[in-house]
């Protein structure tokens, strides 16, 4: 029931999901006359669509932790339950960010070790793509916490980007080890002697050209970069359009390239991505955009299943149960 443009966009995100893919089931938690009511509409039943009732809404102007307190017949409180009885499940949410994190805390709990889930999208680049993490769930970090994100991630790209060694980098003000807060400083010995391929600060701009593949930062400033990105590539892809509407030569020399412009459209389409693994939960949740639509629900269903045939969390929790050790001594 979470999102701008739920549930219809969500349910029919199910419906085309379940038309592209076998080998699953997808249960739609929510009000399930709505429910029903979307499904009657687009005229599809199938036994692979289960509905579970939910009474109450979570909305994005609830203070999070008292939603998941008070709302216990929500989808958001019933789907992360869910997981916590069911290891092979996933949840997907496009609803309140905040109440997801706090839902992930106080109901399907973290992976022994970690001190804070992350958001950790995967951005294209000229490299195939490098992930951000944290990109929104934790405004402020200490040492401990880029150390973890660090393992976090390199761990995630090498199961399910095949990353034999990922370059990982410290979002900063610059290259020099001088720059950026106390914080910042002090944690860069530490990210050189966690196991990971540390490459050292990195600007802004080197995510895009593929310098690192995973990009450490405080969600502060990943979402904001984050957001960034979509903007610009959204002004970029207008602004070709424009250009190759602009004449009979240029409309003419669009179709020339027309299979290559769709690609890059594609790659830079939050709704092609799809939705976004939150990692450190001790299971599998995917956040989607608060505005994402039915390709984007469809697209990040689709991504689960794969990410379900990885060993990626046993690897998190067998890395951060020695990290805490070594953080208290």
């Amino acid at each position: 029931m979470g999102g701008d443009n739920a549930p219809d966009e969500i349910v029919k995100g199910c419906i085309e999901a379940v038309k592209a893919k076998d080998g699953f089931e997808v249960e739609i938690i929510g009000i399930e006359e709505e429910i029903y009511r979307i499904l009657k509409k687009h005229d599809f039943a199938s036994n692979r669509i289960l509905i579970i009732n939910a009474t109450q809404v979570i909305y994005n102007e609830d203070k999070p932790t008292e939603a998941i307190r008070h709302k216990k017949d929500s989808s958001m409180v019933i789907g992360l339950s869910k997981i916590k009885e069911n290891p092979g499940s996933v949840f997907i949410s496009a609803g309140s960010t905040g109440a997801l994190l706090a839902g992930t805390l106080l109901i399907a709990g973290r992976i022994k070790g970690v001190l804070r889930p992350a958001l950790a999208p995967i951005v294209p680049s000229l490299t195939g793509g490098t992930m951000i993490i944290d990109a929104g769930m934790n405004t402020v970090c200490r040492i401990e916490n880029y150390v973890q994100l660090a393992i976090m991630g390199s761990i995630y790209m090498q199961q399910m980007l095949k990353k034999e060694s990922p370059r990982v980098g410290l979002v900063n003000l610059g290259t020099e080890e001088v720059k950026g807060n106390s914080t910042l400083r002090k944690a860069l010995p530490f990210l050189r002697n966690c196991g990971v391929n540390f490459i050292g600060n990195i600007e802004g701009r080197d995510i895009a050209e593929g310098k690192v593949d995973v990009a450490v930062c405080d969600g502060f400033t990943g979402n904001a970069m984050l957001k960034m990105m979509e903007g610009t590539g959204k002004y970029f892809l207008q602004s070709i359009k424009r250009i190759f509407n602009s004449d009979l030569f240029t409309k003419i020399s669009a179709l020339l390239v027309k299979a290559h412009l769709k690609k890059l459209k594609d790659s830079m389409d939050p709704e092609e991505i799809g939705g976004t693994p939150i990692l450190g939960v001790d299971g599998l949740v995917f956040k989607c955009h608060g505005n994402s639509k039915a390709r984007a629900i469809r697209n990040t269903i689709l991504n689960a299943c794969n990410v379900t045939k990885s060993a990626f969390i046993n690897q998190i929790r067998d890395r951060l149960s020695t990290m805490e050790v070594k953080f208290n001594a």
